[in-house]
């Protein structure tokens, strides 16, 4: 091991770092310990591999990026002042110095730098990624270094531009080469020789300068680019093809490697400022319209929903009519729909002819109160992968998504909510952000490599979180609410001060502004407080159930709030929803009245109802509806014969037959007071219903069938479970563990030991050999004189590993030894020790 005076000289040497260093790198990259390496050298490998380094890119802030693409383009290996000018420029730009060393830390953090300030080194993998090609241009704009650009040019023709540019001649290309380098490094002398080239070709240089640094020229060039060729300042490449040097290029760009460096995050604007009051009380609005536009949705999936499409998922037709049965746009029944899916209301039933249908959970949680309805729903929606609003659009082998199914689960989307949701908790109480703000920042937080798209993932993953926020009832009027807040474990605290708070669009506010920061993810315990914390909030805003409406003369009922369930159901049944809003409205007809009787009511249960829980008295005109329906409900009786009818008046009968729409029903009459059908009783029903008839089912006995809802529900299902985004965070539990075994195994991988006679030149990495005698022989000496021995041992499943142990015991074919690996006594077989070693006296 390096002592701390001596350089690492690879990046194992500089990952044997103290415990705490060691735990933030694994916690930044959960992805190295997947599973634990063996010791450190495997940990190095591992965080040099492509995927990881990928990944630990697309995780960088973009200062911390672009300091890792000036390191890509800076000599290897540089120093600190080198990535100083390449970062600050020559002016030295204050902001860019003052958050370099912070930038630098989080690449040594991560293990995508290491060394020391003298001697840093980006990893050989990200080197690669971010590096300027031919292929893969910098996203610094810069070309290759003229090192680079003139390989494969003859030594006489780098001697000409030696020359040309005014330098002594050398006798090989490499010193040309060097030479070119320090003259177009030397500020002082790179100004006289552009200074000696004519504006025009100086205005090419500057169309080349931030890139891309290729350029097109014919076989003859002008005066003014063959002088620029002649000096070295343009270098061809390829047949047509010059490039820009890299040096020539930082010259001209006084020192920096990119256009515009942002080394602070883009500040969160407020477009406006409301009293928290009042965004409270929005909220709490949109929280109950959710809940009922919930319950309006499964209710009326309750027979069963749509049909499940063979690839799974619903139809576009079906989603259409979800949304007429809304009143809301397809991307807003698609988002219902997704949402009580996520939350475990709404499964397939794996019928034969499987369908969509409510789970027992529904059942459940309809008697729950309303806050914590919603504080599951909000749950639900936070921590989801599924994303509605990738519904309509195409997967990557063009076929269509649609709503619930597959295809849909996007592992970013519960961290790109947190994210959107923690930004706006850092705003003053009432404040909401202009969205494009939001977006600027989780842009800069998570930039794209390579071509910027507006329209990216993140970028969409937060509109739609913007939106379905506001849907949802956890923000009111653009701005979080209180209860918002505590759903992501802010502590509440009163509405910002005068000072802070904003006056108007516009408004820039810093995004920490003075109020406690959300934890980065809730446990799952933790988020069942939050969620608790953010019902008991809402509770009080939410209008209390009523248990009466107002009946009016033109046949309709006002319920001026939300019913109590009981009576809510009981409307439902008599009566249609004719419109919804702060008040619902409903509507008494000769249909919704038999509805009612057919469910077992009778005339004088409906009347009693009425007066029981209706503030006015009962309209004239609805208590004759509801009693010439139930005169003439019943009088004809259905049954099964394939069905028939029955009537005690035989002119009722008569006048069916006569009925030109009785024909499809195919009737003949058997007696005075029968007829049968050949048509099922469903139907013969409903064919007599349109005639204007009010026909009842009947038994096989001649009793009465009395017609209830039949809620259908699928088996208990459980909620889908979120696609992680790779491995989770570790915990300190498993961090501990980890950095304990890895540091037991790199002790076993790097300590001396003594040679033996299979292996004279022991070597680190390799497992020992021995016979089995040898073996034997040395453990038992080990016992007696209580020495450590390095042995290699190979478990069950084959897996190799090396170890340093301290025998105890020897006997029956096992040994019994304080493992210093896994810090504790084990007992091993014999037979799977590979061999022993005597660890070194020093």
């Amino acid at each position: 091991m390096s002592s701390p005076a001596t350089p690492p000289r690879s990046l194992a040497e500089a990952l044997r770092r103290d415990d705490v260093s060691l735990a933030a790198l694994l916690r930044a990259r959960p992805d190295l310990i997947t599973p634990v390496p063996t010791d450190l050298t495997q940990l190095a490998t591992r965080a040099g591999t492509r995927a990881s380094v990928v990944r630990a890119l697309e995780r960088l802030d973009r200062f911390a990026l672009q300091t890792a693409e000036a390191l890509a383009v800076a000599p290897d290996p540089a120093t600190y002042d080198e990535l100083l000018g390449l970062m600050a420029g020559d002016d030295r730009d204050p902001a860019v110095t003052a958050a370099l060393p912070s930038a630098l830390a989080t690449l040594r953090v991560q293990a995508l730098v290491w060394g020391g300030d003298d001697r840093l080194r980006l990893v050989r993998t990200a080197r690669e990624l971010l590096a300027p090609s031919p292929q893969h241009p910098s996203p610094t704009g810069l070309g290759p270094t003229v090192q680079e650009a003139t390989a494969g040019m003859s030594p006489g023709r780098i001697q000409e531009i030696v020359a040309t540019a005014g330098l002594p001649s050398t006798h090989d290309a490499v010193s040309a080469v060097a030479s070119l380098t320090a003259l177009f490094t030397d500020r002082a002398r790179m100004a006289a020789l552009l200074a000696d080239v004519p504006e025009e070709a100086r205005e090419v240089l500057s169309r080349l300068v931030w890139g891309p640094p290729y350029g097109q020229v014919t076989h003859d060039p002008a005066p003014h680019l063959r002088r620029l060729l002649d000096r070295g300042l343009l270098v061809p490449t390829a047949p047509g093809t010059v490039v820009l040097p890299r040096e020539v290029a930082l010259h001209l760009r006084a020192g920096r490697a990119h256009v515009e460096p942002e080394p602070l995050p883009p500040s969160v604007e407020s477009a406006v400022a409301h009293r928290p009051q009042m965004v409270d009380a929005t909220a709490a609005g949109q929280a109950y319209t959710a809940l009922a536009t919930m319950e309006e949705l499964l209710k009326d999936w309750d027979e069963g929903g749509p049909a499940v499409l063979r690839a799974g998922g619903l139809s576009v037709r079906d989603l259409k009519r979800t949304a007429v049965a809304l009143d809301v746009s397809e991307p807003i029944a698609a988002f219902w729909v997704e949402l009580a899916y996520a939350a475990g209301l709404l499964a397939s039933d794996g019928e034969a002819d499987e369908r969509y249908a409510a789970t027992p959970a529904y059942d459940e949680w309809l008697e729950q109160p309303a806050a914590q309805r919603w504080a599951r729903l909000a749950e639900a929606w936070l921590t989801a992968t599924r994303t509605s609003g990738l519904v309509g659009g195409r997967d990557a082998k063009d076929r269509a998504l649609s709503a619930l199914g597959p295809g849909l689960d996007r592992s970013a989307a519960p961290e790109v909510r947190h994210r959107v949701l923690t930004l706006l908790s850092a705003l003053p109480e009432g404040a909401a952000p202009a969205a494009e703000s939001v977006l600027a920042r989780l842009r800069w937080e998570r930039p794209l490599r390579g071509p910027q798209q507006e329209d990216d993932l993140r970028s969409r993953l937060a509109r739609w979180t913007l939106s379905e926020a506001e849907l949802l009832g956890v923000t009111g009027r653009g701005a979080l609410s209180a209860h918002g807040r505590a759903l992501l474990g802010v502590p509440a605290s009163g509405a910002g001060s005068p000072e802070t708070e904003p006056t108007g669009p516009g408004d820039k506010l810093p995004v920490h502004h003075h109020r406690p920061a959300p934890p980065d993810f809730l446990s799952p315990a933790e988020q069942a407080v939050a969620s608790a914390a953010a019902a008991r909030l809402l509770a009080p805003l939410l209008p209390e159930p009523l248990d009466h409406v107002l009946l009016q003369a033109d046949l309709t009922a006002v319920a001026p709030g939300p019913l109590r369930r009981p009576l809510a159901d009981m409307l439902g049944v008599l009566a249609d929803v004719e419109s919804k809003g702060g008040a619902t409205v409903y509507r008494f007809t000769p249909a919704s009245v038999r509805r009612a009787l057919d469910a077992g009511r009778s005339a004088s249960d409906l009347h009693a109802f009425l007066s029981a829980h209706s503030r006015t008295p009962v309209p004239q005109p609805l208590a004759y509806l509801i009693d010439d329906v139930a005169r003439r409900h019943g009088h004809l009786r259905v049954g099964a014969a394939s069905a028939y009818v029955r009537c005690d008046d035989d002119a009722v009968l008569n006048e069916i037959l006569a009925d030109k729409r009785a024909a499809a029903l195919r009737l003949r009459r058997l007696a005075p007071t029968v007829l049968a059908a050949q048509a099922d009783p469903a139907t013969l029903l409903d064919g007599l219903r349109t005639m204007g008839f009010a026909p009842a089912a009947e038994s096989a006995e001649g009793d009465v069938l009395i017609t209830r809802a039949h809620a259908h529900r699928t088996p208990p299902r459980t909620a889908p479970e979120p696609v992680p985004d790779g491995p989770p965070v570790p915990d300190a539990t498993l961090l501990a563990a980890a950095i304990r075994a890895i540091r037991a195994g790199d002790l076993a991988s790097t300590t001396p030991r003594k040679p033996t006679s299979a292996d004279p030149m022991p070597a680190r990495g390799g497992l020992p050999r021995t016979s089995s005698a040898e073996t034997l022989a040395t453990m038992q000496a080990a016992v007696l004189t209580g020495d450590s021995l390095w042995v290699g041992y190979v478990n069950a499943e084959g897996t190799a590993s090396q170890r340093v142990i301290a025998p105890v015991r020897v006997e029956g074919g096992f040994v019994t030894a304080y493992d210093h690996t896994a810090d504790e006594v084990r007992t091993y077989p014999l037979h799977r020790i590979t061999g022993v070693a005597e660890l070194a006296d020093d």
